[in-house]
């Protein structure tokens, strides 16, 4: 009795929607630019935040900093501590603190994975980035960091201008 009606054979492939290809896949909040500078990324994760409400708006807004901020570790739960939102103009009452502690989310077998690593000697969670993923659900993709010294950085500098000038030899030999 459950019979599925007969599909064309001849039928043109669906072609997708352009506001579907357009769309971008995240909008950006905030990024923490110096940590690319400051630490070496072993590894990322990406959590989820639990935010009120006049939080959100100020975000929606694209106000943030991310500064200062680092991640901790307390009674088992992962914490985003420094991280600066703005007050909202129009909250009025009930509007949040700025400099709040706020909870990030992680499931329980990347918790204790990303985590364990975490208390390493010498290793650091850092927020790299807060965005809207393509849901409009707030995240924060929060790095697994090892602390540069200044001879690193200066070899990193190194590098990039040996590459830099690489770069400008082949393209100056190419014309």
């Amino acid at each position: 009795m459950n019979k599925k009606p007969p599909t064309p054979t001849s039928a043109a492939p669906k072609k997708p929607s352009s506001k579907a290809a357009d769309a971008p896949k995240e909008t950006m909040i905030a990024e923490n630019r110096k940590a690319r500078h400051k630490y070496e990324v072993l590894e990322t994760v990406e959590c989820g935040m639990i935010l009120r409400g006049t939080e959100v708006k100020s975000l929606r807004n694209g106000k943030c900093s991310l500064d200062e901020a680092y991640g901790r570790i307390v009674n088992g739960c992962l914490w985003l501590v420094g991280c600066d939102i703005p007050e909202y103009k129009m909250g009025g009452f009930w509007n949040h603190e700025p400099k709040r502690n706020r909870q990030l989310l992680l499931h329980k077998r990347e918790f204790n994975r990303f985590v364990g690593r975490a208390h390493e000697k010498g290793l650091t969670l850092v927020p790299l980035k807060l965005y809207f993923n393509e849901r409009g659900i707030a995240k924060c993709l929060l790095g697994l960091c090892k602390g540069l010294q200044m001879h690193d950085k200066r070899e990193k500098l190194k590098q990039n201008d040996a590459r830099r000038e690489m770069e400008r030899a082949v393209r100056r030999k190419g014309t």
